[in-house]
């Protein structure tokens, strides 16, 4: 028997069949040829051969057009897709709608529907249809609301914070041991944004380690140090005495009043190292998100006090990976419920 001129023994190839591929098929086959004789003439895992005969026998026979054309019908075909599903799909709009992102929406909603995988999507899939699928899908539905405002999946950098030193700083190599593993609840991080250079705005942002839960301070004017001060001041004294532990904050100029803050709070502050943002990693997540509320170099002294509340109460109601997809506001709730049970027990001992 004389080779085929399509055949290549040495290797195999990997691809859909061409037209001429198949047209083999059907001389092989019509001369009695095996699946592994054809496979070996055409250089093709016997496997592939195996299941294009299956698929695409008309009256127990191999017809080389009609496979082609099938098999082309067969690829144009849409398939079905996880978000086509209309409950699905409203409650992944309103989550992203609140500004969750699509790991948070993932998480969440197999929080909410642990026995329904109706109702259950992976976050990748959430991306497919926002940055790829795009057309048609999710993303002209949702594109406003998108946290990045971007059209394309690209790494964050954030900014880092401008150092300046003063007397009498604690540094973060002195804080106690409590605070690193968040076991404790009242240990906060903070810092501001800064707002155009113009107007000198800025706000203040203090993010609670175990929990995340985040306050927003009002800074009208300026954020010198007598204005943060004042505000920190005001803003600690509203919470229980269980949650006023400690903050961290950077060498910012903005705390120079630290002292103050600490006699009038009873919180201790401990500095961060210079250039160190890692070291008040919640805050630095937390103020990434706050620059879609807040946008760079532009006046931040428009938002009052109502409105970074608001902000403040998305923030805190959108679930969290760490906390299985529970929110802070909630896990605040329960690390409070449960240290004023233990404390009702100690007392009744």
């Amino acid at each position: 028997m004389l080779p085929s001129p399509l055949q290549n023994s040495a290797v195999t190839r990997a691809g859909s069949l061409s037209l001429r591929e198949r047209e083999e098929i059907g001389f092989q086959l019509a001369r009695g040829q095996g699946v592994r004789a054809i496979a070996a003439v055409l250089g093709r895992a016997p496997s592939t051969i195996s299941r294009e005969v299956a698929r695409n026998r008309v009256y127990d026979r191999y017809v080389p057009s009609f496979a082609h054309e099938q098999t082309w019908a067969r690829t144009r075909r849409p398939r079905a897709r996880k978000l086509d599903g209309l409950a699905l799909r409203e409650q992944v709009i309103s989550m992203l709608t609140e500004r969750f992102s699509p790991e948070q929406v993932a998480g969440r909603l197999r929080l909410e529907h642990p026995e329904n995988p109706e109702m259950q999507v992976s976050h990748e899939t959430i991306y497919q249809a926002l940055y790829v699928q795009g057309r048609g899908s999710l993303r002209l539905e949702v594109a406003t609301a998108l946290r990045t405002g971007r059209a394309r999946r690209r790494p964050q950098k954030p900014d880092g914070p401008r150092p300046g030193r003063f007397q009498d700083m604690v540094m973060i190599s002195d804080r106690p041991p409590e605070v690193e593993d968040r076991a404790v609840p009242g240990h906060w991080e903070g810092d501001l944004i800064i707002g155009s250079t113009s107007t000198r705005s800025a706000i203040g942002t203090l993010v609670e380690r175990t929990s995340g839960f985040v306050m927003l301070l009002h800074l009208p004017g300026d954020h010198t140090a007598a204005t943060v001060s004042a505000a920190m001041i005001e803003a600690m004294n509203t919470l229980p005495e269980q949650l006023r532990r400690s903050v961290t904050w950077d060498q910012g100029r903005e705390m120079a009043k630290h002292q103050e803050i600490t006699m009038a709070t009873g919180m201790p502050i401990y500095f961060c190292d210079p250039h160190s943002p890692w070291q008040r990693g919640s805050n630095e997540n937390t103020n990434g998100l706050l620059r879609q509320y807040f946008p760079k170099s532009t006046d931040l002294s428009f938002h009052g006090p109502g409105i970074l509340e608001n902000v403040a109460a998305e923030l805190n109601a959108r679930p969290r990976k760490r906390h299985g997809y529970r929110t802070p506001a909630e896990v605040l709730t329960a690390l409070l419920s449960n240290q004023s049970n233990q404390t009702g027990v100690a007392t009744t001992t």
